[in-house]
């Protein structure tokens, strides 16, 4: 098995190191504009809690039937800490396992750990947005409210955009460091 050079063990250890922000910033964040609302509501999606407007969002959406947002509607609160702990204790280890299989390993884990919490975002969205209470104030025949995965949608006269928060943009600045060290391994081939 093959050593990592000393530029990609670097960029590993970085890379490890770019999922400690995940505890102290926000991940995610979803905006919602109206002409009531041109300032907008906000609401910040963290590793263990919502901030933000959260409170007026469900005053809004209240009336066409949408469940009422809380950390309890969450489980992901509860253990996403422990994951996010074991994934910087596997990229330390194979930091210091300092092979080739680790860098690509880690870089796989960090993909697939990505694409998991996409897949659970869009669907807490398809419930969130389509399983509605049939007594709510406003009832739009066929409409669906399921906020956008990754970018702006209109819903009714809201405006709502969903997308990657300070914490997000890091750890992909670490994958962006991990795949910058395969690129160099592929280099150096």
């Amino acid at each position: 098995m093959k050593s990592l050079s000393l530029t990609n063990r670097i960029l590993l250890l970085l890379a490890v190191l770019t999922l400690i922000p995940s505890y102290f910033t926000p991940l995610w964040q979803i905006s919602l504009w109206a002409p009531q609302y041109p300032e907008g509501l906000n609401m910040k999606i963290w590793i263990d809690h919502l901030s933000g407007n959260v409170d007026q969002i469900n005053g809004v959406n209240h009336y066409i039937g949408m469940k009422h947002i809380g950390v309890e509607m969450f489980p992901e609160f509860t253990y996403l800490i422990y994951v996010m702990g074991a994934m910087i204790g596997i990229g330390f280890l194979f930091f210091f396992i300092g092979k080739k299989w680790s860098l690509y390993s880690f870089l796989g884990l960090l993909i697939l750990f990505g694409m998991a919490i996409l897949a659970d975002m869009y669907r807490w969205g398809y419930e969130y947005g389509h399983e509605l209470d049939p007594k709510a104030a406003i009832k739009v025949e066929g409409m669906s409210y399921q906020p956008p995965l990754i970018g702006y949608k209109q819903l009714l006269n809201f405006l709502a955009y969903s997308g990657p928060d300070t914490g997000s943009w890091v750890l992909m600045g670490g994958v962006a460091l991990l795949m910058l060290a395969v690129f160099l391994d592929w280099k150096g081939k």
